[in-house]
């Protein structure tokens, strides 16, 4: 279905956000997303078709938010601080905006299968970490005698930076644990393996 974004939409959209975040799931009905946002339910329907359309306008904004979070990280000529920087950056993200995050990694709406639209914008993003790897790899700073590519670089560092992440945002042995310094030490200690010869440096 082609969403016609105005104001309207964002507004019904917005008004999603806000029943997620502080009732949860089973909020996210038509009507209540409706009311919420001070209209009748056809809005809902004539812009997204119903309450999938609207979950999977959400999973699109935040995946979409995040990928220019990630961008907007600046480009030097030292691919350790930019991976650092990039990957602080997705924490950022993840704990500024912890719905989108559930929402986009599925453990918000457990039933929710996002679009086929929706799906390729997610894995896209993961160009925009393997760009900064092929840089490094291209410019000697990112060992690549392993024989493995930019872009399966790329996912395993996703997936160092999401667990740390998740285990954050859901709350697990925070009384133990300070999680910004673990996120740090993994991030340090990923790069490490990965640019033996200047992450000493920094």
């Amino acid at each position: 279905m082609q969403i016609h974004h105005d104001e309207t939409s964002q507004a019904l959209l917005e008004a999603a956000h806000r029943l997620l975040a502080e009732h949860g799931s089973d909020a996210l009905t038509v009507r209540r997303i409706a009311t919420e946002a001070g209209m009748s339910t056809m809005n809902v329907y004539s812009r997204f078709g119903g309450k999938d359309g609207v979950i999977d306008e959400l999973y699109i904004d935040g995946f979409t938010r995040m990928y220019a979070a990630l961008d907007a990280v600046p480009a030097t000529d030292d691919f350790t601080v930019d991976l650092v920087g990039m990957a602080q950056a997705y924490r950022r993200f993840a704990l500024d905006n912890p719905t989108y995050y559930k929402v986009m990694f599925r453990t918000a709406i457990h039933e929710f299968s996002p679009s086929a639209r929706a799906v390729e914008l997610a894995r896209s993003g993961l160009g925009v970490i393997a760009e900064r790897v092929g840089v490094g790899q291209r410019a000697g700073q990112v060992r690549s005698d392993d024989g493995h590519d930019a872009l399966t670089v790329a996912a395993w560092l996703w997936a160092t930076c999401h667990g740390l992440v998740t285990l954050e945002i859901f709350g697990v042995a925070n009384e133990q644990v300070d999680w910004g310094a673990v996120f740090d030490l993994g991030v340090r200690t990923s790069v490490a393996g990965l640019c033996p010869a200047t992450i000493s440096q920094h």
